[in-house]
C-alpha cells in the first residue's frame, strides 16, 4: 500500500525542549503530518553555533569549532536522553 505524505505549515512554534552549553545550541520541535489521511506527529533536532560577525551582529551556523566537540557532544546526549525517555515504546 503507498502511503501519502501531507506535511502542515509550520507556525511561529516554540522548541518543545532546548540544550545549551556556550554558544551551542540544540531544539527539539514537534512536528505534524498526516500519512493517508491519519495525523502524525514526530520530532526533529536543529543545532546551531552562535556567534557574533566582526560589525557585532549576531549569527548562527552549524560549523563546529575543535573546541566545540566536547560541549557538542554533552548536549547532543542530553537531546538523545530526553527523546528516548519521552517518547511512547512503539
Amino acid at each position: 500500500m503507498e502511503q501519502t505524505y501531507q506535511f502542515k505549515p509550520e507556525q511561529k512554534a516554540m522548541p518543545v525542549k532546548s540544550f545549551k552549553a556556550g554558544a551551542l545550541q540544540i531544539a527539539i520541535w514537534e512536528n505534524q503530518s498526516e500519512i493517508n489521511g491519519q495525523p502524525q506527529s514526530y520530532k526533529t533536532v536543529s543545532f546551531d553555533r552562535r556567534y557574533k560577525d566582526k560589525d557585532g551582529n549576531w549569527k548562527s551556523t552549524s560549523q563546529l569549532r575543535l573546541n566545540d566537540l566536547p560541549k557538542a557532544a554533552l548536549i547532543l546526549n542530553e537531546a538523545y536522553k530526553y527523546l528516548v525517555l519521552t517518547e511512547p515504546n512503539e
